[in-house]
C-alpha cells in the first residue's frame, strides 16, 4: 500500500500565506519532482489492480485481510472530506478512486471469504 500524500495541499496553502516558491517551481530538479509526485499517484492505483485480479479472477483471498482494507478505506474518505473541504480536487479525485478501489477489494473478500 503506497503512502498517501496530502504534502502539496499543505505546501499550497504555505505558498499562499508567505514568499514561497511557486508551483510547479521553476527549479528544474523541483519541477521533475513536483511533476513526479502525479506519476506516484498513478501509479498506487495502477499496482493495486493485481489485488483486485488475485482476488476476482483467480477467487483467492488468502493472505488479505479485511480489517486492513477498511482501515485503508476510512483513510482515504478522510482524505475525500478533505479535500471537498479545501476545495482540492487532484485530492478529491484521487481519493474518490482510492475509495472505489478498496471498496472492490473489500467486497471481493467477503464473497470470497
Amino acid at each position: 500500500m503506497p503512502m498517501h500524500e496530502g504534502i502539496h495541499h499543505i505546501q499550497k496553502r504555505k505558498r499562499t500565506k508567505g514568499k514561497h516558491e511557486p508551483y510547479p517551481s521553476k527549479d528544474f530538479l523541483k519541477n521533475i519532482l513536483d511533476r513526479a509526485i502525479y506519476i506516484a499517484g498513478i501509479f498506487g492505483l495502477v499496482m493495486t489492480i493485481p489485488q483486485i485480479l488475485k482476488i476476482y479472477v483467480e477467487q483467492n483471498v488468502s493472505g488479505i485481510s479485511v480489517l486492513t482494507w477498511v482501515a485503508y478505506l476510512l483513510m482515504s474518505l478522510t482524505w475525500v472530506a478533505y479535500g471537498i473541504v479545501h476545495k482540492e480536487k487532484p485530492l478529491i479525485i484521487t481519493y474518490s478512486l482510492w475509495v472505489i478501489m478498496k471498496l472492490v477489494i473489500i467486497f471481493g473478500v467477503m464473497l470470497y471469504n
